[in-house]
């Protein structure tokens, strides 16, 4: 069995928000409050250990009105775990209790999280998160009780634009390719796809996206990269400082002639 993952192409997306409802009503989340953020469409802000999609609403605004009349474009992408080929929470968690399951998902056993919180710096993108009662750290589980038993995750069930697309990675990223292929020939040249043959050191994305602007445009890191990748420059900053005081001492104890 190959790995199973999601495709989220932005452009169906009409922020509708039935994948957040759906996942948190299959889950058993609860809710993150009703108040506006003030910041566009959106209550719940970005994905959390009671979030685990998040449909963000990125408003556009034009410099000069253009021709169509519209003030503001909008941007709408359903949000979640990127379920990394080479996932950073994976490697920092002491106990084992985040894992790579049958169907290739990464998964927290939250019976053997004991809550140190090492993963939640070690994901580049935000994902992971602690519940504040207990300490533990929850995100997607890419339904894996739902999968467990055949049936598509909740999120992609809902979703009635098929925005969000259940299925084998590698199948799904030949279909994403052809879908940009389409939009390009369809004068949508901004469309490419993100988390896809990228050269990065999370690797490809199992919950990968098609995107229309620059990913930060997504609250998306633009090279996403694990927290080891700075260990060479640390040490580097770290030996030259250490030349240097070394280097100031010697000097200041050298004997003077009087």
């Amino acid at each position: 069995m190959g790995h199973m993952g999601f495709f989220t192409d932005t452009t169906l997306c009409i922020g509708c928000k039935a994948c957040e409802v759906a996942c948190k009503q299959w889950n058993q989340l609860p809710a993150d409050g009703y108040n506006w953020t003030g910041n566009s469409y959106d209550n719940t802000k970005m994905l959390g250990s009671t979030t685990w999609r998040h449909v963000a609403f990125v408003e556009k605004p034009h410099v000069q009105q253009d021709k169509s009349g519209k003030m503001t474009d909008w941007l709408m992408m359903s949000d979640v775990c990127k379920h990394c080929a080479n996932p950073g929470c994976m490697e920092a968690c002491p106990t084992g209790a985040i894992i790579r399951n049958e169907f290739g998902d990464i998964y927290v056993q939250p019976d053997i999280c004991n809550g140190c919180g090492y993963c939640v710096p070690s994901c580049p993108f935000g994902v992971i998160d602690q519940k504040m009662d207990d300490g533990r750290v929850f995100k997607c589980t890419l339904c894996y009780d739902r999968q467990k038993i055949g049936i598509e995750p909740a999120c992609a069930k809902a979703c009635p634009t098929d925005s969000i697309t259940f299925g084998d990675v590698d199948d799904l990223r030949t279909k994403a390719k052809g879908r940009v292929q389409e939009l390009h020939e369809r004068g949508e040249e901004s469309a490419y796809l993100y988390g896809v043959d990228e050269d990065t050191s999370v690797g490809d994305l199992n919950a990968f996206f098609l995107l229309t602007d620059r990913p930060s445009a997504y609250n998306l890191p633009e090279k996403p990269k694990l927290p080891q990748d700075n260990i060479a420059t640390g040490f580097f900053a770290s030996l030259v400082m250490a030349s240097f005081v070394t280097l100031t001492t010697v000097v200041s104890l050298w004997p003077r002639k009087r």
